[in-house]
């Protein structure tokens, strides 16, 4: 009877998995419409004034109209039945004039050109292998995962890394994918990555000279750094760094050292990891829990002290940044071993009340910021990751389920994960949040995408805080613009007309995470 009783409890708090599969991946080729590669019968097919329509051997029908291509599927699973296809992501133009379709694909003639449009069966660990392939040929900038500026769009080519606030938070979220990467799949390959990746985001605390202050971005001497923000020359010339550092960046920085010290073993990096962490939160401790530029003030966004929270900015901020500062301190504590940072840690947690401030944030929130989405879920994954206490942990899945309220509705496999994590047994839908990941589009360049216009799309009678039309219904990442977690996934339009490439990590992340974990099994 124990024993019934033991293993009905341990189902209890064990979150289902998914069974992972392949799926068809949407690949397209640009052809001109005289081009000797496209088909003579495609060539032969009248333009039509009236939406032109097909059914292939495999009963899709493909319709297209001058605001471009839909595909019927009623074989597939609900989500798939009906997909939309336009802008450069599938389409030379949306004024669709004919097509030919076969099983599995279809040749599209627009105003313009050709596009051949292919489904091709890939696994998401054969996915995870393009996304890395891209990560390491066009955006890597001194082992940090650099934005990608391609100065003739669309043409991957003129392929340029540029420098930007956050190259320390998506290095991170690409140094913890690598991390989990080797857990699940050990080789000397695997830890090079990883290692790389986390020496990058330990160099951006050196460059400084700042004892524990790390810098947004760096560039060499004869590298262009951008031409937002504050930069500052190194004593010796060697290199400028982008200063007024955000908790944006000590977020990722905190993730992905102690996921590397948990997971990597590499001595001397976790050596380094011990010396870097410990700056950086002596750091924060010595200057009453702010961050300090070298300029010796506060920088914008590196505050989480009560001061900063009893102010008119900071009363907002007062939920995330709590949670942000407990993570670093218990990630610190884990880390190092340092008993000052268990030691404020409990102070400020429950002596000062930072736990059960955390979970406000509904109460205290002005408006939603998905950006700060991604600044809760991944410290909190730190909390339930290294937290025993059960007093605590009730706090902080407070905190989490006031996160969860919005982000239920994303699918977002990240998200979903760390909450099924944080809270063992709870409801999610992590059969749609993997969903995401195998419809997430092979292709990330920034095409223009206008969803706005869809009849079929229900729109918001609220826009959102960019000022951006938004659904009401969540459309699918392949039919959206491109955008990291940090983005509004409910956003209809968007893009920059080709002139840059989303390096894809946050696929990789959610991926090796749940593989990790074992909540994605079958590769």
């Amino acid at each position: 009877m124990r024993i019934l009783i033991l293993a009905c409890l341990i189902a209890t708090l064990t979150p289902a998995a998914v069974h992972l599969h392949s799926t068809p991946q949407k690949f397209r080729t640009f052809y001109a419409k005289d081009s000797p590669d496209v088909p003579a019968a495609l060539k032969a097919l009248p333009t039509s004034s009236t939406p032109s329509s097909t059914t292939a051997d495999d009963r899709v029908t493909w319709i297209g109209s001058s605001k471009g291509l839909t595909r019927t599927s009623p074989k597939e699973i609900p989500s798939r039945r009906l997909q939309f296809f336009s802008g450069k992501r599938y389409l030379p133009d949306d004024q669709v004039e004919a097509i030919l379709a076969h099983k599995n694909r279809a040749w599209v003639r627009t105003a313009t050109g050709v596009a051949h449009i292919e489904f091709r069966s890939l696994t998401l660990a054969q996915k995870a292998a393009l996304f890395e392939q891209r990560i390491a040929t066009r955006h890597n900038r001194h082992g940090l995962v650099a934005d990608s500026h391609l100065s003739t769009p669309g043409d991957l080519s003129t392929s340029q890394t540029v420098p930007t606030d956050n190259d320390g938070l998506w290095t991170s979220i690409y140094s913890t994918a690598a991390c989990f990467r080797y857990a699940v799949e050990p080789s000397p390959a695997n830890l090079e990555r990883a290692r790389q990746a986390t020496d990058a985001i330990l160099f951006l605390e050196q460059v400084t000279n700042r004892p524990g202050f790390p810098a947004r971005s760096f560039v060499t001497a004869n590298e262009k750094p951008s031409s937002d923000g504050m930069w500052h020359w190194t004593a010796d010339g060697k290199y400028r760094f982008k200063g007024d550092t955000s908790s944006d960046e000590l977020v990722g920085h905190f993730f992905a050292f102690a996921v590397a010290w948990d997971l990597l073993p590499d001595p001397a990096l976790k050596a380094r990891i011990v010396a870097t962490t410990s700056r950086i939160m002596d750091h924060i401790l010595d200057h009453d829990l702010t961050m300090t530029d070298v300029t010796g003030f506060p920088t914008f966004w590196g505050r989480w002290s009560e001061d900063y929270f009893a102010s008119i900015r900071g009363r907002s901020d007062s939920p995330l940044n709590a949670a942000e500062i407990l993570s670093f301190l218990k990630a610190a504590h884990h880390i190092t071993g340092n008993p000052r940072y268990q030691q404020e840690y409990n102070r400020l947690a429950l002596g000062r009340g930072y736990a059960a401030l955390a979970g406000k944030v509904i109460e205290l929130r002005e408006e939603l910021n998905y950006s700060d989405e991604e600044l809760a879920f991944l410290p909190l994954y730190l909390l339930f990751r290294y937290e025993k206490d059960p007093k605590l942990l009730a706090l902080y899945r407070t905190a989490l389920d006031g996160w969860w309220q919005n982000a239920q509705r994303e699918a977002n496999p990240l998200w979903t994960m760390i909450f099924m994590l944080g809270r063992p047994g709870a409801k999610a839908n992590l059969n749609a949040a993997v969903e995401t990941l195998y419809r997430m589009p092979i292709d990330m360049i920034t095409w223009n995408v206008t969803n706005s216009e869809r009849e079929e799309v229900p729109l918001s009678k609220e826009i959102d805080r960019h000022q951006h039309p938004q659904s009401t219904r969540l459309l699918p990442p392949d039919e959206r613009p491109v955008m990291r977690w940090n983005a509004n996934p409910f956003q209809v339009d968007g893009g920059n007309n080709g002139s840059s490439e989303n390096d894809g990590a946050h696929f990789l992340l959610p991926y090796w995470l749940g593989r990790y974990h074992k909540l994605l099994i079958g590769e």
